[in-house]
């Protein structure tokens, strides 16, 4: 359990720093088209391309991290009421559905990846089916930490979050 944890840490770090470099991204690219579009009247074609990609990056990979570090939307103080025992359940079915969220995310993205793959975005000139990469990648990763989750609450351990 200690290597598991360790390595999904390692994980949650890398795509949190992955999300950050797209959001860095993103704006640079939006600033740079808003610029081009209103003070030149010149829009590139491709700048709502690489924007729509970053954005499904972003949201993809923050709510992986979010999984890991159980920053997620929860109604704790709800679930506070109840016993121990009710509320490791809880848990439970949370990190449950999260699981089975995360293999829809991960079979349907790669579906629709799959169906994508050879058509191609026109301003970019890459297959659709890189729109679905970050999609897939948050399924393979939601599960694995939803699984480290439910290992530690069924073990009595706690996972120690990635960013203090």
């Amino acid at each position: 359990m200690d290597t598991f944890s360790a390595i999904s840490g390692f994980l949650s770090k890398i795509i949190m720093y992955v999300a950050c470099l797209c959001l860095a991204c993103l704006l640079s690219v939006v600033i740079y088209g808003v610029v081009l579009r209103y003070g030149f009247n010149d829009a590139p074609a491709y700048v709502e391309q690489v924007a729509l990609i970053l954005v499904i990056s972003v949201a993809m990979f923050g709510a992986s991290a979010g999984v890991r570090d159980a920053t997620h939307i929860g109604l704790d103080s709800f679930v506070h009421l109840f016993s121990k025992d009710v509320q490791k359940h809880c848990l439970l079915t949370v990190y449950f559905f999260s699981l089975v969220f995360a293999q829809f995310l991960l079979f349907g993205g790669w579906a629709m990846g799959k169906s994508t793959i050879d058509s191609t975005i026109p301003t970019l000139g890459i297959s659709e089916a890189y729109r679905y990469l970050p999609v897939v990648s948050a399924g393979v990763l939601i599960s694995i930490f939803s699984i480290e989750h439910m290992l530690a609450i069924l073990l009595k351990r706690q996972v120690v979050k990635s960013w203090n």
